[in-house]
């Protein structure tokens, strides 16, 4: 995700760290499926592996234990059965995905709250340090690191033999995996940078200098800029995740007026930039008034992930921040449903199969718990939930037969498929 200079935000301190295991399952062992991108299968927030009730938890581990509440804990990747994410504590970890237990620990100079790329040899993630690390996977000794001199607070994209990446106001870098820097396209503007690349095409690299409040699809190939779209509008100053889905780039937009959201909603024509469809919303943070626009979306954008849409069949399915999830109609832009819940959504929504999963916040003086919830992706009926300590702030990883995410009290959760 993307966020204007001028909305610049603060950083968590790094905390002491404490390890509490809490809850183990005998079962999974020899189960391995991997999701090494950021939100899954071409950046859709889809899965095509199929969790069926009933559904417990096999483990959860507390990280900082007593410590603030979280304000970030962007979702993992997993690959041959080990979870590799990064920390506000300024740790990196690799953790057995059927235990729980630490394979390694890769201790930086900040907090870490990039989203990491992982191949066959080494996992690479950023830090708020203004560093870029490659770890060898398997031990984790450290393999090199590049001081960037801003903060790496985005996604990491492994392309070819190339990794890229962006840094806070600084540039977006083209890096070979053995730590040698090929290019970089200056960034003036934009913080907390998520993207892809579809077919030799990043969505979306912040502008040229010439056009720095812009976000573009630029060509690795050719070292340039296929279309701009415009980000001046006034209101909006979150830019959310692209998604790339046949000929059309779908994501969203938000602001706050006053205590109300403005939502935007976009498909844009993944060739030429022009606007497919295009749907505006001003709305409140939740029915009552137990909640503030303003706290909300500042509590948002920590997460790479806010807004990003899930792509389901003919439609694309949206958390926007508020108390609504809804899905609408990927060509066109109508509504398809929409699902109200109590209290405000914490997490973008992922899809496995059928079902979307997504978390919820709790709300002390209504009795509500923070929970995770399982919706049916054609009707948006929810079909089941589990209470969760903490709002689920990453979205949630679907691996195999588990299903994995963070939350607000510093928990990493990995729920287990029952047979």
């Amino acid at each position: 995700m993307k966020k204007n200079l001028f909305f610049r935000l603060r950083l968590t301190a790094a905390l002491p760290v404490f390890f509490i295991l809490l809850a183990f399952s005998g079962c999974g062992y020899g189960v391995s499926s991997d999701w090494v991108m950021f939100r899954g299968e071409g950046g859709r927030g889809y899965s095509s592996d199929k969790i069926y009730p009933p559904v417990g938890i096999k483990w959860k581990l507390q990280l900082q234990e007593g410590s603030a509440r979280e304000r970030h804990f962007n979702p993992p990747v997993v690959y041959k059965n080990t979870l590799y994410f990064g920390s506000s504590d300024s740790n990196f970890y690799a953790l057995d995905i059927n235990t729980g237990f630490m394979r390694w620990v890769f201790k930086t100079r900040a907090p870490v709250n990039s989203v990491p790329y992982v191949d066959d040899d080494k996992v690479y993630f950023g830090s708020t340090d203004g560093y870029i690390y490659a770890v060898y996977h398997k031990s984790g000794d450290p393999a090199w690191e590049h001081f960037t001199g801003f903060p790496v607070n985005s996604t990491i994209i492994g392309y070819n033999d190339s990794i890229v990446f962006t840094t806070d106001t600084g540039a977006t870098h083209f890096f070979s995996k053995d730590g040698v820097e090929l290019s970089a396209v200056t960034n003036y503007v934009w913080e907390y940078n998520s993207f892809q690349i579809n077919n030799g095409v990043v969505y979306f690299l912040p502008g040229p200098e010439d056009d720095p409040f812009s976000l573009g699809a630029y060509s690795i190939d050719e070292n340039r800029f296929l279309w701009l779209f415009r980000t001046d509008e006034d209101g909006l100053s979150w830019y959310s995740f692209p998604a790339v889905s046949g000929n059309a780039v779908h994501f969203a937009a938000c602001g706050v007026i006053g205590n109300q959201f403005l939502f935007e909603y976009y498909a844009l024509d993944a060739l030429t930039g022009e606007i497919i469809w295009k749907n505006t919303e001003i709305t409140d943070p939740v029915d009552y008034e137990n909640y503030i626009a303003e706290d909300l979306f500042w509590e948002n954008i920590y997460l790479l992930d806010y807004m990003a849409p899930a792509v389901w069949k003919e439609n694309v399915i949206y958390s926007p921040g508020n108390d609504s999830l809804k899905a609408f109609k990927s060509e066109t832009g109508e509504l398809v449903w929409e699902r109200k819940f109590d209290t405000p959504v914490s997490s973008a929504p992922s899809v496995a199969g059928n079902r979307i999963y997504l978390g919820t916040r709790g709300d002390k003086y209504l009795e509500i718990n923070p929970s995770l919830k399982s919706i049916d992706a054609g009707s948006g009926k929810v079909l089941w939930e589990i209470d969760t300590d903490g709002e689920i702030l990453s979205s949630p990883v679907i691996a195999g037969r588990w299903i994995i995410f963070g939350t607000g009290e510093n928990y990493l959760y990995v729920l287990e498929e029952m047979f």
